[in-house]
């Protein structure tokens, strides 16, 4: 199994909108006492084994846009196919703080999903969105806004939360239930 979670690398951009998917496969990997440190196809990664199956979780260093690069390497690497892929990132169409789960879809407005379906070739794997809202602001200059302190507790609970249900899916292999679950938190 393959978990990503999107973001840029680099200080600048750790709080930021477009970073969450980095927050929730931090918080991810620390339920499984794991840092995601090792370099390896153009992301960080840290492995582990559940029942037997690796897991890997990973967050490309590729820049948001060129996302597709470092999970297609880690899929070819690990021997992993398209069903054992989970990609969490951010989405400005979901209302602020809400999670949805599916087990496909399009790209949307993201520019890394739309990347990673471009190397991928397919809409065939599942994805994980965080809700960040949008405001008036131009798209590129909101996601890179710093995320305000208060703003931030509600996210680290809303990932903390996500990182609960990513173990139990790791565990049980029921995506129907994490779907169930995660879109029911608003």
């Amino acid at each position: 199994m393959l978990i990503v979670g999107l973001g840029n690398p680099g200080k600048e951009y750790e709080n930021t909108f477009h970073n969450m998917g980095f927050t929730a496969i931090e918080a991810l990997a620390a339920r499984f006492n794991k840092k995601i440190n090792r370099l390896e196809c153009s992301a960080l990664t840290a492995v582990t084994s559940v029942k037997g199956e690796k897991v890997i979780f990973a967050k490309p260093l590729t820049y948001m846009n060129l996302s597709g690069v470092a999970v297609k390497g880690l899929l070819t690497k690990y021997g992993q196919t398209l069903s054992d892929l989970i990609v969490i990132y951010d989405d400005i169409d979901l209302p602020r703080f809400t999670l949805r789960a599916r087990e496909r879809g399009s790209a949307g407005t993201h520019n890394g999903m739309r990347n990673i379906v471009e190397n991928l070739g397919s809409t065939e794997f599942r994805r994980i969105r965080i809700g960040i809202g949008r405001d008036g602001r131009e798209l590129k200059d909101y996601v890179l806004t710093e995320i305000s302190p208060e703003d931030r507790k509600v996210f680290a609970e809303r990932t903390e939360s996500l990182a609960v249900l990513l173990e139990e899916y790791i565990r049980n292999g029921d995506f129907e239930k994490l779907m169930r679950e995660a879109n029911g938190i608003k």
